[in-house]
Formats: structure tokens, C-alpha cells, sequence
């Protein structure tokens, strides 16, 4: 039997998108702009597997620090470390208030 170890190992129901949700994403959802300091929360988009961030940071919440290339730099802390996530803007959602 074949063991594999690759990016989405484990994540056949994580990643899953509803029924209704399938397909690509949104143009607005590519072309989102994030202040430094601003909160957002990762959440993977499965259509789009560029700039995917990996998936033990799925659902996590972290502070924008900068931006690179298309991809913007997202802090999160992970126990007692702070890690960089680096991911496109299709895997972040602006914190809402």
C-alpha cells in the first residue's frame, strides 16, 4: 500500500466546499487589499491551490505584516511561537467586527 506524505495529506473533508459553492472563486476575492495590522482569518480555498497556506492553519486567525509579491504575510501564534504564514488573498477573510 502506497503512503504519501504530500501538502494535503489529511484534508479530503477539510478542504470539502459545499454543493453549492463549487467552482472558482469570486474576482473580489483575488483582488482583496489588507492593511498592516489588520486581522484576518485563514480559510483555505480548495479550487485554488496556488498561495495555499498549509492545513493545520485553516481556521486559524492571525495579524497581517506585510505583503510579498501577490501574497500577503499573515502572524499567527502557534503555542508559544509566532509563525509567518505566507498565502494569497484568496485564503484570507477580513475580520469582521
Amino acid at each position: 500500500m502506497a503512503h504519501h506524505n504530500g501538502p494535503r495529506k489529511k484534508t479530503r473533508y477539510k478542504f470539502k466546499k459545499d454543493l453549492r459553492r463549487r467552482g472558482l472563486v469570486p474576482l473580489t476575492a483575488v483582488i482583496q487589499k489588507f492593511e498592516i495590522g489588520q486581522k484576518v482569518h485563514i480559510v483555505c480555498e480548495p479550487s485554488v491551490q496556488k498561495g495555499m497556506p498549509h492545513r493545520r492553519f485553516h481556521g486559524k486567525t492571525g495579524t497581517v505584516v506585510g505583503q510579498r509579491g501577490r501574497a500577503w504575510l499573515v502572524e499567527i501564534p502557534d503555542g508559544n511561537a509566532t509563525k509567518i504564514v505566507i498565502s494569497r488573498p484568496q485564503h484570507l477573510k477580513p475580520q469582521r467586527l
